[in-house]
């Protein structure tokens, strides 16, 4: 059964399933950019075929089979001992692997297991982080370098040398061992989280988040969690996505604009998810090992808890990106922490905070560094600064939801 393309566009099919899919392939032909290669030729022919003939019932399972017979047709033309190799491995199990895949390894998930694979300690820690984002994010090169605060010619350069150390260095695509899990633990979380903030909030694009990501996140980190039950950072790390998306109802009014969190109507939130993410944080607090996450989680709580922005404590906030900054200390999390001041102690105080903060050069391409300022320019009535700083901000935002704002709140000004 076919459906029209109307149905189902392209693109939208091809973000939903590009990691999974790319996963599966990379595992099974142990190469990156071979397996990548491969699922776009097949999207490629998806975009020749599909508008005649119809959208498959099973989009995914026609992407994967092209993908791969895309692969095998490569092979054959290549004849290498290595490439006959995985000829003869692929045409052995590709019958089974198209109806199922076997989760029947320590990972029971074929994008995790892959994350994992990513993240092996032979890489450089940034390129483990750099490289899943790629894969299995579906995040862009442009979009990693805005969440990275890089160049984006540097992010291409680090995932073409991960992909190459992969290659010659022979790592294999396996699921580790249970015993070899924590060493990789801490990028495999700084992948999920960062994939979760782009699902949260897109860097780019016309929505204001990409709620497929922020879903797969949250599963992928629930199956970690389930493996390993006693790292209090990853249950903290569950807790915060569950905290923060159960304010996504919120985010925006009935018209698509962004809502800010001040002016949210709090009644949308969705008090069964805080619920759980209350309890969530509460057993990973009581292992007594507090981390970036469960501290970054709790912080969540609090906001989850004030009935407005003005019941907000502010200055429990403030005490704990203290303890944050103390833990790793970054120009954004002091960001985060003068904007928690302004509120607390007074707009003054948390513009000089924001101008006095440590490498703030870093921060010179961060769009919520300029949109921050402007907005406490604003509340000092300095009407030409604040302008200015939302015209940078502008410069840098690439998200249609969050331009609109911004020139919402440039018109506020009396500006265009």
């Amino acid at each position: 059964m076919h459906t029209t393309p109307g149905d189902h566009t392209i693109e939208s099919i091809v973000r939903d399933h590009w990691g999974r899919l790319l996963a599966i392939l990379a595992v099974q032909f142990r190469d990156l950019d071979f397996a990548e290669d491969a699922l776009q030729e097949a999207v490629v022919r998806a975009a020749t075929v599909w508008p005649e003939r119809g959208v498959p019932e099973n989009p995914a399972a026609w992407l994967l089979t092209t993908a791969r017979r895309s692969a095998i047709d490569d092979i054959r033309r290549v004849q290498t001992l290595e490439r006959k190799r995985l000829l003869l491995e692929t045409d052995a199990r590709i019958a089974a692997a198209e109806s199922a895949i076997e989760l029947d390894d320590a990972i029971p998930d074929e994008r995790l297991r892959l994350i994992f694979t990513c993240c092996h300690p032979a890489l450089h820690r940034d390129a483990r982080v750099i490289l899943t984002l790629r894969t299995l994010g579906g995040l862009t090169t442009a979009d990693i370098a805005r969440a990275l605060l890089m160049e984006e010619a540097t992010v291409g350069q680090r995932i073409s040398r991960a992909k190459r150390k992969i290659r010659d260095a022979g790592i294999p695509f396996q699921t580790p061992q249970l015993a070899d899990l924590p060493p990789r633990l801490d990028a495999v979380l700084s992948v999920l989280y960062l994939i979760y903030n782009e699902g949260y909030l897109a860097s780019g694009g016309q929505s204001v988040d990409r709620p497929d990501l922020a879903i797969e996140a949250i599963r992928l980190t629930h199956i970690l969690r389930g493996l390993l039950p006693d790292e209090p950072e990853v249950t903290g790390l569950l807790a915060l996505m569950l905290l923060n998306q159960a304010r996504r109802p919120a985010r925006v009014d009935a018209s698509g604009k962004l809502v800010t969190l001040a002016e949210q109507d709090r009644r949308r939130w969705d008090r069964a998810m805080i619920a759980d993410g209350m309890t969530i944080l509460e057993t990973a607090l009581r292992n007594r090992r507090a981390g970036p996450y469960q501290i970054q989680a709790a912080i969540s709580a609090v906001h989850c808890e004030a009935a407005s922005s003005e019941a907000t404590d502010w200055r429990q906030i403030v005490g704990l990106y203290d303890l944050l900054l103390r833990m790793v200390p970054s120009p954004i999390v002091e960001l985060n922490r003068a904007i928690a001041l302004a509120e607390a102690e007074g707009a003054e105080i948390g513009l000089n905070a924001i101008d006095g903060i440590d490498r703030r050069e870093e921060l010179e391409s961060y769009r919520f560094l300029h949109s921050s300022r402007a907005d406490l320019f604003r509340r000092l009535d300095r009407i030409d600064d604040a302008e200015t700083a939302y015209r940078r901000a502008l410069e840098l935002t690439e998200n249609d939801a969050e331009r609109a704002f911004l020139v919402g709140k440039l018109a506020s000004l009396g500006g265009p």
